[in-house]
């Protein structure tokens, strides 16, 4: 799957060090982990910290908060019955990360048994749940909870949380859901009315036979490039409807030899080396070209322009496939079966626009009704109007939403809004990458979140506020830095940009640049009041013992 999330770590990084090099991750089978239901932890009436989502961000930030001593003072608030996140939702056919596993992984959990170069989303998911049992945050997750409401009480200075299993209320409140969470279904004419079985990716539904179906595909972004090879193959007939065409490139993934393995788990600085070049050469090759809107992507596109040639040879198809946009404008998609899928004879490209849909198939602008018995809406994310900005109020009654009514999305250092005390988010506006892995972004900002506990246990505060200033100072910053890159300028519309055309959802700028700046919390941005110890109700184990910083390289 095309990065849900994406991540990698690298010099001056806030980095946390394995607790034992001995506890990797194990290779295990590839079947796929059981979706059977945990044990419901009871929800506390009260706790220091609720983290709503157990992915990357809500595992990364209970684990880095649990070794600063407040292990016995967090709930996960997870609404699906495992960890794992868009990993654990994204089980579709063919899903597969398009970062290398060195580096999409967190910097202080290696795994050296990774069985591909690439992983596939069902080993994602174990490593995910095999690291949240391994650092003892498995049992901090209460499954079933779904996120409801979030109310800031400024009288008794706390978060008031409803979920779909009961109310609580915390302290703190770390929002770790993500932006690729709540599928986007286009509001399609007539669509309520298909007597067909309809399903997002995100949502696939295992138990519908597409053997001989005749299934319509919406959307050609990264997830659909992943499963349509799949779905081809059992079929009857596949009707893709294009809008608009990708720029795809070759995937070099390959399984790892035992050789690899081996040299990761006796010697542990080869996979870090690894990882640090991956890191490095993604940051100064692509993210320069992307960020910079270099001329260099003209020969980007001219590898791009060469790969469809060598795959398909037909020229009508060709220039239905070929993009009018620069390269980088939209995500660049990695395939080697894509192309040999549309060629096959129960696949037709369709590049009329859908103008309804009935109960036996899907309109055309061109008043062609091509008949259909399964709709699949490979159509991404709610990424720039993410309903978690309706749940989630200031002590004035506004949301989230509503505070970003006139500027959009935006968050100091993707994690903190003014009228929102003691609100942290993780893979927030502007934390995404069109380039290397989101799991460095999600690294930097727990160490920013960690930083922000440590500056008010120092000085006895309970409350941690970002200003208002500084904000402002920040998003001024980052769309003067969006203006010029390629995901601004490349000449195409994207899930990057909002109604009004700001990028509120990606990172424009190198990585380092980013951490340098998020990694350190600075009291100074921030009011911090309130009277308490701030202390953790268990006491931080030793250093030598637990994660902390560590090499950039690892």
């Amino acid at each position: 799957m095309a990065k849900p999330t994406s991540a990698p770590a690298a010099c001056h990084i806030f980095m946390m060090r394995a607790v034992t090099r001995s506890a990797s991750v194990r290779r295990t089978d590839p079947l796929p982990p059981s979706k059977t239901p945990r044990p419901l932890l009871p929800l506390p009436a009260h706790t220091r910290i609720a983290i709503v989502g157990s992915g990357f961000s809500g595992l990364g930030a209970a684990i880095a908060l649990s070794h600063e001593g407040y292990a016995e003072d967090l709930i996960i608030l997870e609404r699906r019955g495992g960890v794992g996140g868009t990993w654990y939702d994204n089980s579709y056919p063919g899903c597969r990360c398009d970062v290398v596993s060195n580096l999409y992984s967190f910097s202080f959990a290696p795994n050296p048994n990774w069985t591909e170069t690439f992983s596939a989303q069902p080993e994602i998911e174990r490593y995910l749940q095999a690291t949240a049992r391994r650092f003892g945050v498995l049992g901090k997750v209460a499954f079933g909870a779904a996120l409801e409401e979030a109310a800031w009480d400024a009288d008794r200075a706390l978060w008031r949380i409803d979920t779909s299993r009961g109310s609580l209320t915390a302290d703190f409140l770390i929002y770790g859901g993500g932006l690729l969470s709540e599928p986007f279904i286009p509001d399609i004419p007539g669509a309520a009315s298909f007597a067909g079985k309809a399903f997002h990716s995100s949502q696939w539904d295992h138990g519908h036979d597409l053997t001989g179906r005749k299934v319509a595909i919406v959307g050609t972004g990264a997830s659909t490039i992943q499963f349509l090879p799949v779905v081809q193959k059992s079929a009857g007939q596949v009707t893709l409807f294009q809008r608009t065409p990708p720029w795809i490139f070759p995937h070099l993934n390959r399984p790892t030899t035992a050789l690899e393995r081996a040299a990761y788990r006796l010697v542990p600085w080869t996979q870090k080396f690894s990882r640090a070049r991956s890191y490095w050469m993604n940051e100064f090759l692509l993210g320069r070209l992307l960020i910079r809107n270099d001329v260099a992507l003209g020969r980007i596109e001219g590898l791009a322009r060469r790969f469809l040639a060598r795959q398909v040879a037909d020229p009508e198809l060709r220039a239905k496939l070929t993009p009018t946009y620069t390269p980088g404008c939209k995500r660049l998609l990695q395939s080697n079966d894509y192309y040999p899928a549309l060629q096959r004879p129960n696949v037709t490209v369709e590049t009329e626009k859908i103008v309804e849909v009935q109960p036996g198939g899907v309109m055309t602008a061109d008043g062609v009704l091509h008949e259909i018995d399964t709709i699949i809406y490979g159509t991404g994310f709610r990424t720039t109007n993410h309903p978690m900005a309706e749940k989630v109020r200031s002590a004035d009654g506004r949301t989230l939403k509503d505070y970003w009514a006139q500027t959009g999305m935006r968050a100091f250092c993707g994690t903190t809004v003014p009228g929102f005390p003691n609100f942290f988010m993780l893979a927030g506006p502007n934390t995404g990458i069109g380039h290397t892995s989101l799991v460095v972004m999600i690294e930097a900002q727990v160490a920013h979140i960690v930083g922000a506990f440590r500056a008010l246990r120092a000085r006895g505060a309970r409350q941690a506020e970002v200003l208002p200033e500084v904000l402002e100072r920040w998003g001024a910053d980052v769309q003067a830095k969006a203006a010029p890159t390629v995901w601004n300028s490349g000449g195409c519309s994207s899930w990057y940009l909002d109604d009004a055309g700001r990028n509120t959802t990606l990172w424009p700028d190198y990585t380092f640049r980013f951490i340098h700046k998020t990694r350190h919390f600075d009291p100074a941005d921030y009011a911090l009041s309130g009277s308490g110890s701030g202390a953790p109700t268990t006491a931080p184990e030793p250093v030598a013992a637990r994660p902390s910083r560590g090499a950039a390289s690892s």
